[in-house]
């Protein structure tokens, strides 16, 4: 091995080390670092030491072990991050998937689904099928805010299943701050949820 491929090795294997257990990555995120043939040797071998694990084509992390449940897949939030960076896109959570993060829903969905302003096409993740469906601009408008998970979590339950309690559980477990946000992106909810979205943003 020369010099420089060694030093690019450790680098890499730096930045790894850097973000902690759980991250996951794509050789997009050693670009900086030297050319798509070293980072690839440079993964590849950080992986053959069983420093890094291999999800799927291109996508890597650093594996997490519980010291019960042993060997656990990584966060599908962190996964989605690690393709907005490789591609430049957004991702939005939409569905079942969008309304359990907000806690509405305890269903665990074995396909979880992104809205997204790039490619539809599915990646598998261990058990888990993330499915990237391509969307209008006026559902991506506020991707990455509470106003775009909220707005797809009720579309996903449905107008009549929007409860009291629901609204109650929203407003215990959001910020203040992030609830009062809700009303700048009123606009992009259908006209049915204006009452909840100010009802969740009251102070």
């Amino acid at each position: 091995m020369s010099k420089h491929a060694g030093s690019i090795d450790d680098q890499v294997l730096q930045r790894i080390q850097a973000q902690g257990p759980g991250w996951v990555f794509t050789p997009a995120d050693f670009a900086d670092l030297g050319s798509r043939t070293a980072v690839a040797s440079a993964l590849a071998r950080s992986k053959a030491a069983g420093t890094i694990r291999l999800l799927g084509r291109g996508l890597y992390d650093t594996p997490v072990v519980h010291p019960v449940l042993g060997l656990l897949w990584p966060a599908i939030e962190s996964v989605a991050k690690a393709l907005e960076r490789k591609e430049g896109i957004r991702l939005q959570p939409s569905g079942v998937y969008a309304a359990n993060l907000l806690g509405l829903s305890e269903q665990v969905p074995a396909q979880v689904v992104f809205l997204t302003d790039g490619a539809t096409r599915t990646v598998k993740v261990g058990p888990t099928q993330i499915s990237l469906k391509r969307t209008t601009p006026r559902n991506m408008a506020a991707a990455g805010r509470l106003s775009a998970m909220l707005i797809q979590a009720f579309r996903s339950l449905g107008a009549a299943t929007i409860t009291p309690q629901r609204i109650a559980r929203l407003r215990k477990s959001l910020p203040a701050v992030e609830r009062a946000t809700l009303l700048q992106d009123i606009a992009l909810a259908p006209e049915w949820m204006h009452a909840h979205f100010r009802e969740v943003a009251r102070p």
